[in-house]
């Protein structure tokens, strides 16, 4: 019979107890992870259940007042005064939003057309359910333009908020967007001098109204054809305000490190350091007039050159005094020739390459209404930037011109 020695009883000793201790350290730990995991459970079945017995403006207040809402408080809630819908009201609406009633699909979502219970025809914007993308978008419009009321601005109506579903609900624009006017040749030849000129004074109304007129100075950040809307009067109105941003009272410029919008409409500031004002708004207006006098977008290959945009031939149209070559084909011969020179020469003062040479909206409307005001030379436009080529074989120096947009910057495409 062996007998174990005294070291060797404690050396068995001293390797049995740290393994007990570790055992029991870990089943400790697994328990308190088990518990942790049945509370969570638990806790997220209450969530769901307390949800479920909320209403419209409760599951509203608790999306726009949670996960970093631009809505900082309940007050704020309060006086929006915007009305709730039920999910099951918009799905009877648009059948259950049926591809007949799409009217358009942008990088967010869809927008369908809906009839409302009370015969109201209505335009439903339905966040992607299966991306995050603009939630915040969505959160922003609700704060900014349920709180505006003007003529050339569209009318938040109400939203939705619902389990994973987030609507937004317009009043419904029958002839839809300006790009489909100004850009499709069918629709194009329907569009006289006189209906352009309405539509542009309309939309410098409704920026006017936000940059000086309203509660809070407003800048849109993405203004352009697509974003503005036409109801049965071909009133235009402008739409879609998830990149605005408010500006307070005595606040002139920001910057930001994201630069987002819509490639031919950002103003050179904007899209290359990031700095926005009204300013950046007034170039993105002036794109817009000469789109709307051209029939032609700002980018594209239907230019002079291939180093021309849109800007850059309305430039050298200017220069060389054939700026009414410019003028949409469709309109023939029926339009005002000092309107339209005027227009132009509107167009171009806004779209000047710095941002201080650029009038603001007030100046732009009183330019637009006033036949006698007088208009200031423009200065060479933005992206369009004078490049100088001495000749060698003569003192005189000639201007050359080139585009910059080559460059490359964060932009979200057109929804």
């Amino acid at each position: 019979m062996i007998k174990r020695s005294k070291n060797g009883s404690s050396s068995d000793n001293k390797v049995v107890k740290p393994v007990a201790i570790s055992i029991g350290a870990f089943v400790a730990l697994a328990f308190l992870l088990i518990l942790f995991y049945l509370r969570k459970k638990k806790l997220q079945l209450s969530k769901k259940s307390v949800a479920k017995t909320k209403g419209p403006r409760e599951r509203a207040e608790d999306f726009l007042l949670n996960d970093g809402s631009v809505v900082p408080n309940k007050r704020e809630m309060d006086e929006l005064e915007l009305p709730l819908f039920d999910f099951s009201t918009l799905v009877t609406a648009t059948n259950n939003f049926s591809n007949a009633n799409k009217l358009g699909q942008g990088g967010f979502g869809c927008v369908y057309k809906g009839k409302l219970m009370e015969g109201e025809v209505v335009a439903i914007k339905r966040l992607s359910r299966i991306s995050d993308q603009g939630i915040e978008e969505l959160k922003n419009e609700v704060r900014l333009i349920a709180k505006l009321q003007h003529r050339n601005l569209v009318r938040v109506l109400g939203c939705c908020i619902e389990a994973e579903e987030k609507l937004l609900i317009y009043e419904f624009m029958e002839n839809k967007s300006l790009d489909m006017f100004i850009f499709e040749k069918e629709k194009n030849m329907t569009l006289n001098w006189k209906s352009r000129l309405e539509i542009i004074c309309g939309i410098a109304r409704g920026l006017l109204y936000l940059h000086q007129d309203s509660r809070f100075k407003i800048i849109h950040r993405d203004l352009k054809a697509s974003n503005i809307l036409l109801d049965k009067d071909m009133n235009p109105k402008i739409s879609d305000f998830g990149m605005a941003r408010i500006f307070g009272s005595d606040q002139t410029d920001a910057k930001t490190k994201k630069v987002v919008g819509t490639y031919g409409y950002m103003s050179p500031e904007y899209a290359m350091d990031g700095h926005f004002s009204t300013k950046s708004d007034v170039f993105s207006f002036g794109v817009l007039v000469l789109e709307i006098v051209s029939g032609k977008k700002n980018t594209g290959s239907s230019y002079m050159s291939s180093q021309h945009n849109l800007l850059g031939e309305t430039w050298t149209l200017w220069k060389e005094g054939k700026a009414l070559e410019l003028v949409d084909k469709s309109i023939a011969a029926n339009f005002s020739e000092n309107e339209v020179l005027r227009c132009i020469q509107i167009g171009l003062l806004c779209v000047q390459e710095l941002p201080e040479d650029r009038p603001n909206m007030s100046k732009v409307l009183l330019l637009l209404c006033s036949e006698n005001a007088q208009i200031s030379l423009p200065k060479y436009p933005g992206f369009f930037i004078r490049r100088r080529n001495t000749e060698t074989e003569s003192s005189s120096q000639q201007d050359d011109f080139m585009t910059i947009n080559e460059i490359t910057v964060s932009i979200l495409h057109g929804r």
